[in-house]
C-alpha cells in the first residue's frame, strides 16, 4: 500500500470537522492550516443559535486560543483573511437529522463538496446525564452516518472513539469492531431503539412527579451508569461511545470509514509547540490536587500501566489513517492509538514524576507560601481504601450523628458537609475504579502497519509522527507535560 504525499492528498479538499471546539479539533483545524494552506474548505459544525453566535466562538474558542500563535506569525497581517477564506463556521446540531443543519444551500453545497467527514463531537463525561450522552455519542454517530452517506463525493468518514470501549477486560485488548447490540458480559437485549425508549419512559415519569432540574439530573446520571453496568461497561461515557461504533459499523454500507481509538490523551508532544493543553483531564487533576496538597493517598495499583497518547500524535494518525482509507478502501479498520505496547508507562513513574517535579517547583498557594509535597500513601486496593476511610471519616462520621442528635442538631451543618464530601469521593472511586486497577494493554497492531506503511511511502512522514516509541516519558512529562498543566491553571 502505497500513501504518497499527505500534502497532495489535503490538497483542494472540503473537509467536514464536528465537535469543532473540542480539544483535538482544534488541534487538526490548526495542523492542517498550518502545513497545506492550499486545502479547499475547512466546514468545523459547532452547538450555536445562530451564525453570529457560531463565529464568536469560532474566534474565542478555537482560532483566537495561543494554540493559533504559530500560525498567525506566519501569516502576519493576513491571518484574519486566510481564517475567513479557509475556514466556514456551522451553526448546527449532531443530535438531528442533516446535523441540525437549517440552510438547505449550504446542506446541498456540502452534500456536493465535501471529501472527508471527521467525526470528534462527544461529551466525554464518565457519569453524563444518559439522555445527554445517547444523543451525543450514540445517535450522533447514527446521525453523522446518515449525513455522509448524502455526500456524493465522500473519500472517507473518519469516527473518533476510545480505546476505553473496552470496558473492565484484562490482558491483550484487540482492535476489533463491535456487532451491533453485542455486550461485555454477554448479557442479550442491546438495543439503542429501547435504550431511547427507557430515556423517554423515564424522563416522562420525573416529569409527571414533578421533579427539579436538579433531581431530572441526577436520576439521568444514575440511569446512564446503571444502563452501563447491566450490559457490561463501567460508565455511560465509554458504553454510548461503544453503541455509536456499533451504529458506525452497521449503517456505513459501502463509505469507506475508520474508527480511531486513542486512549488517555495529553499535551502536545512536539506541535505546533510542546506543552499545549486544554482542560484539565485525569490524571492531570490527580498532579494537580497533589501540588496542592490535597492529594494525601492514591488508590489504584501503582505498577499498572497508564495508557498515554499526546494529542498531537493522535491527530497526525487520524491524518495519516484518513489517507490510507481514501487511497486504499478497505473493509472497516480499527485502529487504537496509545503506547501500552510500545512504549509502556507505569503509575509509578507518574508518582515519581510528580513528586520531583513539585519538588523542586512547589505550587504556591493562596496566601502565598509554597506547598510542601511528600509521597502519598499508597492503597493498592478497595479493601484498604475502605477500611481507611472508615477510620479516617466514617467513624468521625457516626460520632457527628451521635452528638448532632444528642444537641438538637447543632453540629447538622458539619455533619452535612463532611457527609456530602464522603459521598462525593466515594462516587468518584466507583466511577473511576476500573482505570485505577486497569489491567490491560491495546494491541495497536493495524496501527503500527499504518506506521510502517508511512516510514516507507509518506513522503512527510516525520511531520506526521505518531509513535509513542519516540517518547521519552521522564522528559515529556518533567519538562513539557506537568508545565504545560501548570501555565494553562496560571492563564
Amino acid at each position: 500500500m502505497e500513501l504518497g504525499s499527505a500534502l497532495q492528498f489535503l490538497d483542494n479538499k472540503s473537509i467536514l470537522v464536528t465537535g469543532g471546539t473540542g480539544f483535538l479539533a482544534k488541534i487538526f483545524v490548526e495542523k492542517i492550516l498550518r502545513v497545506q494552506p492550499n486545502v479547499k474548505k475547512l466546514y468545523l459544525l459547532v452547538r450555536a443559535a445562530d451564525h453570529k453566535s457560531a463565529i464568536h466562538r469560532l474566534h474565542h474558542e478555537i482560532v483566537g486560543k495561543d494554540l493559533f500563535r504559530n500560525l498567525k506569525e506566519k501569516c502576519g497581517i493576513n491571518f484574519s483573511s486566510f481564517i475567513a477564506q479557509k475556514i466556514t463556521v456551522i451553526p448546527g446540531d449532531l443530535t438531528h437529522q442533516d446535523l441540525g443543519l437549517h440552510d438547505s444551500d449550504l446542506l446541498q453545497l456540502l452534500c456536493k463538496e465535501l471529501d472527508v467527514l471527521l467525526n470528534l463531537a462527544a461529551t466525554t463525561n464518565f457519569d453524563e446525564r444518559y439522555d445527554v450522552a445517547l444523543d451525543l455519542n450514540t445517535l450522533g454517530a447514527k446521525y453523522v452516518v446518515d449525513f455522509a452517506k448524502k455526500c456524493a463525493k465522500l473519500q472517507v468518514l473518519v469516527h473518533v472513539s476510545t480505546a476505553y470501549v473496552s470496558g473492565e477486560r484484562s490482558g491483550l485488548i484487540v482492535e476489533n469492531s463491535y456487532r451491533m447490540g453485542e455486550t461485555l458480559n454477554g448479557v442479550t437485549g442491546l438495543d439503542v431503539n429501547i435504550e431511547k425508549q427507557v430515556v423517554e419512559d423515564q424522563l416522562h415519569l420525573l416529569r409527571l412527579q414533578g421533579a427539579s432540574d436538579k433531581d431530572v439530573t441526577i436520576a439521568m446520571k444514575d440511569l446512564g451508569i446503571q444502563r452501563a453496568r447491566l450490559y457490561g461497561w463501567p460508565n455511560t461515557y465509554v458504553f454510548t461511545k461503544a453503541m455509536g461504533e456499533m451504529m458506525v459499523g452497521e449503517l456505513k454500507d459501502i463509505i469507506p470509514a475508520v474508527i480511531i481509538r486513542p486512549t488517555i490523551i495529553t499535551s502536545t508532544y512536539k506541535e505546533p509547540f510542546p506543552g499545549w493543553v486544554e482542560g484539565i483531564r485525569t490524571i492531570d487533576s490527580l498532579a494537580v490536587g497533589y501540588a496542592k496538597g490535597k492529594l494525601t493517598f492514591f488508590l489504584g495499583d501503582l505498577e499498572a500501566i497508564v495508557d498515554v497518547i499526546p494529542a498531537d500524535m493522535v491527530v497526525n494518525g487520524i491524518i495519516v489513517a484518513m489517507i490510507a482509507e481514501a487511497r486504499h478502501q478497505q473493509p472497516q479498520t480499527i485502529y487504537q492509538v496509545g503506547s501500552s505496547i510500545r512504549n509502556p508507562l507505569r503509575y509509578s513513574n507518574l508518582q515519581d514524576y510528580g513528586f520531583r517535579y513539585f519538588t523542586k517547583n512547589p505550587w504556591i498557594n493562596k496566601d502565598g507560601k509554597p506547598v510542601i509535597v511528600s509521597k502519598v500513601t499508597v492503597m493498592n486496593s478497595m479493601d484498604s481504601f475502605q477500611r481507611y476511610m472508615a477510620f479516617r471519616y466514617l467513624l468521625l462520621l457516626k460520632g457527628l450523628e451521635l452528638a448532632n442528635a444528642a444537641f438538637c442538631h447543632f453540629f447538622q451543618g458539619v455533619y452535612s458537609n463532611l457527609n456530602r464530601k464522603i459521598n462525593w469521593v466515594m462516587r468518584l472511586v466507583d466511577i473511576y475504579r476500573p482505570y485505577l486497577f486497569f489491567n490491560a494493554t491495546f494491541d495497536d497492531l493495524n496501527t503500527e502497519k499504518l506506521r510502517m506503511t508511512a516510514r516507507t511511502s509518506l513522503v512527510e512522514n516525520d511531520m506526521f509522527y505518531f509513535d509513542p516509541k519516540s517518547i521519552d516519558w521522564e522528559d515529556y512529562f518533567m519538562n513539557i507535560h506537568i508545565p504545560g498543566i501548570v501555565e494553562y491553571i496560571f492563564k
